[in-house]
């Protein structure tokens, strides 16, 4: 009698990005393990960013995961720490070619809870053909962008949890990172000119931005000629690929921020695997989540099939760089600087709030002082859920 395959199930999110190198790589895993079958589902962005995974954990082996659930994770033991199945020597090449902080971003309390096999942060995209065909370089600085964005050419993501992340790069690049106290997101002063900087920006935007995310907007420069400049939206590489979209996207660092002229700080993204502590099949899906993570995967199939390598060497890989107009090198000092968001547990209330207090400013204006001020009630009320609930 034929032996019944052993079945894992995964969920990621629907874009070629998260869904395509998956099935690739289960598609492979199996061949190589004729006996198991890995079978991956999809969810769109907004639901990768908030359903909880203590729910996901319930349904499925493997997890594609955002790191702000780290501490969540870890706290209710769902996924596994990966210290406690895989060898010492194959994470500390992962801690070692870590693009930026990915890697640290799911280590919370000693453990590691997810692989990075992921690596994204907001960047700069441009339409090359529109600035040559209008005559303007590429903005350096945050006038350049202004002055662009008065043309009409600017767009970028301003839904809530885009618009909390480009706040926290707005006080990064200001010169103080967020959630240093336990007092107040950010001192008044910067919050004041952080808040008045970005509505600057964002008065010149057209409102369609409200509901777009980041890859709908490269959509949008790509599908039509309108928009030639994205400032920051966290990157996709699949846009700067021949053949993947109507009109190839080239990728950048970001603007200067004057008067430091120092590049801006954005807040860290990607993506990790985790795996389940409910799994049937631990031993198996660790195996599968190594395969993945691999420095010769990511390097080959799983950036082949649309995925942006979490691992350093696919992104210093010449080869990769020629198939994507140098996305990953020309990207990687903005990975290499990129924010890391807080990640206990509480902090997922704050962030599935806040944005929505700033894009109310940004559309209809106010007093900033009264925006910081409902963000630090809000802030503080994340910190005492943690320990209500850590």
């Amino acid at each position: 009698m034929k032996k019944e395959k052993i079945q894992l199930k995964g969920i990621t999110w629907g874009h070629t990005r998260g869904f395509v190198p998956m099935v690739a790589t289960a598609q492979r895993y199996e061949e190589l393990h004729p006996e198991i079958e890995i079978v991956w589902k999809k969810r769109t962005l907004q639901e990768f960013a908030d359903k909880s995974v203590t729910d996901l954990a319930k349904e499925y082996d493997l997890m594609v995961i955002d790191h702000p659930w780290t501490g969540h994770a870890a706290a209710q033991k769902m996924v596994i720490p990966f210290d406690d199945f895989l060898p010492e020597t194959f994470l500390a090449d992962q801690r070692e070619n870590s693009v930026g902080e990915s890697y640290a971003s799911y280590n919370f309390e000693g453990k590691q809870w997810a692989l990075p096999i992921d690596a994204a942060t907001p960047v700069a995209a441009s339409r090359p053909d529109i600035l040559q065909e209008l005559g303007i370089s590429l903005p350096r600085t945050f006038d350049d962008l202004l002055a662009l964005a008065q043309k009409g050419r600017v767009g970028f993501s301003l839904l809530p949890i885009d618009v909390l992340m480009s706040f926290y790069m707005f006080c990064c690049s200001s010169g103080e990172a967020p959630c240093q106290n336990e007092e107040q997101v950010v001192r008044e002063e910067t919050g004041v000119t952080v808040l008045k900087l970005f509505k600057s920006l964002a008065d010149h935007i057209d409102e369609r931005f409200y509901t777009k995310n980041p890859f709908k907007v490269f959509e949008e420069m790509t599908q039509h000629d309108e928009i030639a400049y994205c400032p920051f939206a966290y990157g996709y590489s699949n846009y700067s690929r021949q053949g993947y979209a109507r009109r190839l996207l080239h990728f950048h660092d970001l603007v200067a921020l004057e008067p430091n002229d120092e590049p801006m700080t954005s807040t860290l993204g990607g993506a990790g695997l985790a795996v389940s502590s409910q799994s049937k099949h631990i031993d198996i899906a660790v195996d599968y989540a190594r395969f993945v993570a691999s420095p010769e995967i990511q390097e080959t199939l799983y950036l082949e099939n649309g995925g942006q390598p979490g691992h350093l060497r696919a992104w210093k890989s010449a080869q990769v760089n020629v198939l994507t107009a140098n996305y990953f090198t020309n990207t990687l000092p903005a990975l290499e600087r990129a924010y890391l968001r807080p990640r206990y547990d509480g902090h997922l209330h704050f962030q599935d709030h806040a944005g929505d207090v700033v894009v109310d400013y940004l559309k209809n204006g106010g007093n900033e002082r009264v925006v910081l001020n409902e963000l630090n009630g809000m802030y503080r009320e994340s910190l005492a859920w943690e320990g209500a609930h850590g």
